[in-house]
C-alpha cells in the first residue's frame, strides 16, 4: 500500500508539500529543524500521539522531504511567507499552534509576532532562539561557515553514493535521530526515509539556511519576544558558542516569557525517544489554556 505522504501546493517556482492528519478546532503546525531529512516521517512519533485530539499539519520547507525548490533566498521572511501561502492553498486556516524544532524557532518567533491573530500557542521542540544564533555566529563567523559548507558538500556528495563510506557513518547520518533503528516507522517508511535522506543531502536550501543563521535569528528577535502561551522542551544541545550554552539561553528565554518548560537529557531530537511524555505534557498544557 502506498504511503500517504501529503500533497504539494505551488509556491514560487516550486511546490511545497504539506501532510495533514486528525481533526480539531486548532491545527498544530510542525516546522522542522535545519537539514531534517523528511519532516513528515521524522516527527511522526510525536504528531501521531497528538492527532487524536488536534489536526496536525507538517510543512516541508523547500528542499526538504518531497518539497521542491522555490528558488528564493532563505530569509526568515521568505520562509514564513511560503509556509503561510502553502497553508492557505491547502485550506488550512488559523488559529494555529506552532510546534517548532531547532532552526524553525526563528520562523516561529517571526510568524507569531508579525501575524498575532494566527498563532495562539507555541510548542518548542528545543527550538533555536535569537540569542543562541548571535552567540553561534560569534563562534563561527560567516566566512568560516562558508568553508564548513564547502567541506561538508564534498563529504555529503560522497555519502550520497551509498557505498561503504555511507555504511560506516550510517549511525551519524541517516540514523542520527534513530528513525532507522527504532520502531517508529514500518519497513516501507524506513526505505522512503533513507531514499529522501540521500536525495536531499546536498540540497542548496539547507546550506543557505546555515549562512542566514545569525541574520534570521536577529530578524526574529527584532519582532520581540513570544507573547503567547508556550511550552518548551529543552536539551543540552552541544553547539559552538563564545559564551553561555544552548540550555542556558533556552531556560532564560522561557523564564522571561513565562513559559512552562521541561529540561530533558534525551537529546536535541528527543521526539524519537520520549514522544509519549512530550505528547502528554503538550496536551495537558494546551488543555489548561482552553485549546
Amino acid at each position: 500500500m502506498a504511503i500517504k505522504y501529503g500533497k504539494k501546493y505551488p509556491v514560487g517556482k516550486g511546490k511545497i508539500n504539506i501532510y495533514t492528519e486528525g481533526e480539531g478546532d486548532y491545527t498544530i503546525i510542525f516546522l522542522s529543524g535545519s537539514g531534517v531529512t523528511s519532516p513528515v516521517l521524522e516527527y511522526s512519533p510525536l504528531y501521531r500521539r497528538l492527532s487524536d485530539t488536534y489536526r496536525i499539519a507538517v510543512i516541508e520547507k523547500p528542499g526538504y522531504g518531497m518539497s521542491e525548490s522555490t528558488d528564493t533566498e532563505r530569509t526568515v521572511e521568505n520562509m514564513v511567507r511560503e509556509s503561510r501561502e502553502a497553508l492557505r492553498l491547502a485550506g488550512i486556516n488559523p488559529p494555529y499552534i506552532i510546534a517548532a524544532h531547532s532552526y524553525s524557532g526563528f520562523e516561529t518567533i517571526y510568524w507569531t509576532n508579525t501575524y498575532p491573530d494566527e498563532v495562539k500557542a507555541v510548542l518548542s521542540i528545543d527550538m533555536g532562539l535569537p540569542d543562541t544564533a548571535v552567540e553561534m555566529g560569534k563562534a563561527i563567523p560567516e566566512e568560516k561557515c562558508r568553508e564548513y559548507n564547502e567541506k561538508n558538500k564534498k563529504i555529503y556528495t560522497r555519502i550520497q553514493k551509498r557505498g561503504i563510506f555511507a555504511k560506516l557513518v550510517r549511525k551519524f547520518t541517516v540514523d542520527a535521530t534513530g528513525m532507522m533503528s527504532l520502531n517508529h516507522l514500518n519497513d516501507e517508511e524506513k526505505k522512503l526515509y533513507a531514499n529522501l535522506f540521500y536525495k536531499n543531502l546536498t540540497n542548496k536550501e539547507i546550506f543557505e539556511e546555515s549562512l542566514h543563521l545569525v541574520s534570521n535569528g536577529k530578524r526574529a528577535g527584532e519582532t520581540g519576544k513570544l507573547n503567547v502561551p508556550a511550552y518548551f522542551y529543552i536539551s543540552d544541545f552541544k553547539t559552538p558558542m563564545k559564551e553561555g550554552s544552548w540550555k542556558e539561553f533556552a531556560i532564560k528565554y522561557a523564564k522571561e516569557i513565562g513559559a512552562e518548560y521541561t529540561v530533558t537529557d534525551k537529546g536535541h531530537n528527543m521526539y524519537t525517544r520520549i514522544p509519549d511524555e512530550m505528547a502528554k505534557n503538550f496536551k495537558s498544557f494546551l488543555k489548561k489554556h482552553n485549546m
